[in-house]
């Protein structure tokens, strides 16, 4: 079995879901000596998170950011942790929702994923930083 891990620091980027695929695929071109394998990206953020989704429409982004923003809303004043500003709870919380990691399987050198399938950075802050992600793929 071979195992390949590789850390990627993502610019920071606006609020919203942007598609990251192509940059995960770059950061570790070992991807395509796997036969048969598993690739799981973790973020080590709390404020961003990380999702597979719809890869074509832009539109799916927008509804995504509309969504999330409903079901966490800013300046609710239930909140009692506002440390770095109005975003702050729901942010945490939209990342809670999303989670912190994706499992993508490997098949014959490539994502096994499905035609509109692409990963995506969830970024729930107005004024990101830049975001890093542990990508580790293994297999035969």
């Amino acid at each position: 079995m071979k195992i390949y891990q590789q850390i990627i620091q993502l610019k920071p980027g606006s609020r919203g879901f942007h598609l990251i695929t192509p940059e995960v695929l770059q950061a570790l071109p070992q991807i395509s000596e796997i036969k048969a394998g598993i690739c799981q990206v973790f973020i080590q953020h709390t404020s961003a998170s990380l999702t597979i989704n719809e890869n074509a429409d832009p539109s799916v982004r927008t509804d995504f950011e509309m969504y999330f923003n409903k079901i966490a809303p800013e300046n609710d004043p239930d909140y009692t942790h506002d440390d770095e500003g109005a975003d702050d709870m729901p942010a945490h919380l939209k990342a809670a929702l999303l989670g912190s990691s994706v499992t993508i399987p490997i098949r014959n050198g490539r994502f096994a994923t499905g035609t509109w399938q692409g990963i995506y950075l969830c970024e729930h802050r107005d004024n990101a930083r830049p975001r890093n992600l542990v990508v580790t793929a293994w297999g035969e």
